[in-house]
């Protein structure tokens, strides 16, 4: 019985029996470990809940496929294996389910379960160095464009324009306009030294 419950276990997760709750099976996930730099694997564990005792529609089911009888025949004989694992229980005062755990009874008579689950010897730790490229180029989304990483650490690296740097722009374009005024100046007033004083002519009152 205890290898057909377990198949059926390992496939749905959980097993519930009657009188004495449902071991479920739970999976730790992988977890990085910095201090020695690995990659721990999964840890899969079983889990008492005696708060549930029911078990599935499809349990019954399953076992009668699997014993190949009608099934009122596996639920009979299911209540049977139950009640005779709470009387070891109850008697022994513990009873150990294969290849899952053990179960039994504490001083103030409550079930408590024991998880034997060992995990496969194909889930070991693996070594997690962190890899640098230096000359890695990958695409970033900027606004709604797509710039290469170069692009941006060049973009970054640029020294930026300082307010006060842009005085000789502002001297430059002074003296280009200075320099346009004069030419007008002497396009108009001809290209000779007396253009450069005062051409109005004064009548004086005799």
């Amino acid at each position: 019985m205890y290898s057909i419950l377990n198949k059926y276990l390992f496939q749905h997760k959980s097993i519930s029996i009657p009188g004495l709750g449902t071991i479920c099976l739970e999976t730790q996930p992988a977890s990085l470990d910095s201090s020695t730099r690995t990659i721990l694997p999964p840890v899969y564990y079983f889990r008492f809940d005696k708060y549930s005792d029911t078990p599935d529609k499809d349990f019954f089911s399953y076992l009668a496929t699997i014993r190949q009888i009608p099934e009122y025949e596996a639920m009979r004989q299911y209540n049977e294996f139950a009640y005779a694992l709470r009387d070891r229980i109850n008697h022994l005062q513990k009873t150990v389910w294969e290849g899952v755990g053990e179960l039994k009874k504490d001083q103030e008579g409550n079930i408590q379960f024991d998880s034997t689950l060992q995990n496969p010897f194909f889930l070991q730790p693996v070594s997690a160095e962190k890899l640098v490229r230096a000359n890695a180029q990958h695409t970033l989304l900027v606004g709604d464009r797509e710039r290469t990483s170069d692009e941006m650490s060049k973009w970054f690296s640029e020294e930026p324009v300082q307010g006060n740097r842009l005085w000789w722009l502002v001297a430059l374009i002074t003296g280009v306009a200075a320099l346009l005024l004069i030419a007008i100046h002497f396009s108009s007033h001809g290209w000779n030294v007396e253009s450069t004083g005062n051409q109005q002519a004064i009548h004086v009152n005799k």
